[in-house]
């Protein structure tokens, strides 16, 4: 009894570890406070409660990140086994072909309920779901269109809910462009540590094609930009409260990155990735304080 406890407990963290649960986690977090506290500019939060396609689309974004997980693992396996191995361990308690059958479960679910809301959210979600997996399959693979594309479906979800409230302002773009940087720079970091994995199995990044000295100089160069990026939207007045202080500290925390760059130890690159990752946790933590703090004042 204890023995099959155990091992359904092991598929079980195995499916959670393969699906990247805890990510997909944090970007509906994410996705659901900045678009009550940023994109929705006119509902209550009555309305936006009861407003079942806000949360219908949100739900079939949270299927297609599960399912995208799972295609990447499947894709990422033999690589995930030197770069992860105790990941791999759990995630080899269940077979391929059931996390197989799980991503296309997720995936037609997230398609049903997005035809049930439109058409138009339908063909969204069809398209998210054709460059999870072609990136996967193929354009993680490709020299700078790897990074960008990562970045830019970490941001599809964001920015369909930007289209859908139709919110645009420069102080939105500012902060979008603050973001994609962050997420980048993010990634590019993240290639300096998996580098050899990465050239045995011909995953052609910055770092394996102009050497991990290039590589960071081009991370060191983003966070730079993003320390003006976040200067302009001090400057402009664009956040308030809790957001003001996280853009002012940040440009500080980017400071201590760049720092942790110039060293050669993989042990500052680590740091330096895990600093960025958790300064873009506190960041969803700020927005969320933030919006609170300006509904109770309205």
């Amino acid at each position: 009894m204890k023995n099959r406890l155990l091992s359904r407990l092991s598929v079980f963290i195995g499916f959670l570890l393969g699906a990247r649960a805890f990510v997909t986690f944090l970007l509906i977090f994410a996705l659901y406070v900045s678009t009550f506290f940023l994109f929705n500019q006119e509902e209550s939060l009555k309305s936006f409660v009861f407003d079942y396609k806000v949360h219908g689309i949100i739900f079939c974004s949270f299927l297609s990140i599960m399912a995208g997980g799972i295609i990447n693992q499947f894709y990422d396996r033999e690589k995930d086994k030197i770069t992860k191995p105790f990941r791999s361990k759990f995630q080899s308690f269940l077979g391929q072909k059931y996390y197989l059958y799980v991503y296309l479960t997720l995936n037609i679910l997230s398609l049903g309920i997005a035809a049930f809301i439109s058409e138009r959210v339908f063909v969204f979600f069809l398209i998210y779901q054709f460059l999870m997996w072609f990136y996967s399959h193929k354009l993680s693979k490709i020299l700078v269109v790897n990074n960008l594309t990562f970045v830019g479906l970490s941001l599809y979800p964001f920015f369909g809910m930007l289209i859908y409230y139709q919110t645009y302002s420069p102080h939105l773009m500012m902060m979008s462009v603050f973001l994609f940087l962050i997420l980048l720079t993010i990634d590019i970091v993240k290639d300096l540590l998996t580098s050899n994995a990465d050239r045995i199995f011909g995953y052609d990044t910055i770092a394996n094609k102009f050497g991990i000295k290039t590589a960071k100089i081009v991370a060191i160069i983003l966070l730079i930009l993003n320390i003006v990026v976040s200067a302009l939207i001090i400057k402009g007045n664009a956040v308030h409260y809790l957001m003001s202080y996280y853009f002012c500290v940040g440009m500080f925390i980017q400071v201590i990155v760049v720092y942790l760059l110039l060293n050669r130890t993989k042990f500052h690159s680590f740091s330096a990735l895990n600093l960025l990752r958790l300064w873009v946790f506190i960041g969803i933590l700020c927005m969320l304080s933030d919006g609170i703090l300006t509904y109770l004042h309205y």
